[in-house]
């Protein structure tokens, strides 16, 4: 099993954003009203948490293979908010001494977290 997750980025434009919104049916203002977010507390448009969190499943599955995902399990927490124009990575790294268990992470263009935990996988 590699002991690193092949990175997975993307770049967050509002097309994506909006495309990510009708796949969900979830047009929270917050990401798609652009004078809305700009007068609640996060000054402006934000992306959905799915949307990077989708990251760290798509270096895992680029990296074990599909069928190691059939068990794996997440344990997440969003820690900064992704926004438009942000360039976002997700990853990981396996924790010494705990096969298939990797310290995962998704980190914006300024290598800031956005999202950091742990995910297990069948060895």
């Amino acid at each position: 099993m590699p002991n690193t997750l092949e990175p997975v980025s993307l770049t967050v434009e509002m097309p994506t954003i909006m495309a990510y919104a009708r796949l969900t049916d979830d047009y929270n203002p917050i990401h798609v009203d652009r004078d809305f977010a700009e007068k609640t507390e996060m000054k402006g448009i934000i992306a959905h948490g799915t949307m990077s969190l989708n990251l760290i499943w798509q270096s895992l599955r680029k990296t074990l293979g599909t069928a190691a995902m059939k068990d794996a399990r997440l344990d997440i927490r969003f820690v900064r908010p992704v926004r438009e124009d942000d360039v976002v990575t997700g990853g990981g790294v396996e924790k010494e001494g705990e096969p298939g268990t990797y310290e995962v992470w998704v980190r914006n263009q300024k290598d800031e977290p956005v999202i950091t935990g742990t995910a297990t996988v069948q060895p």
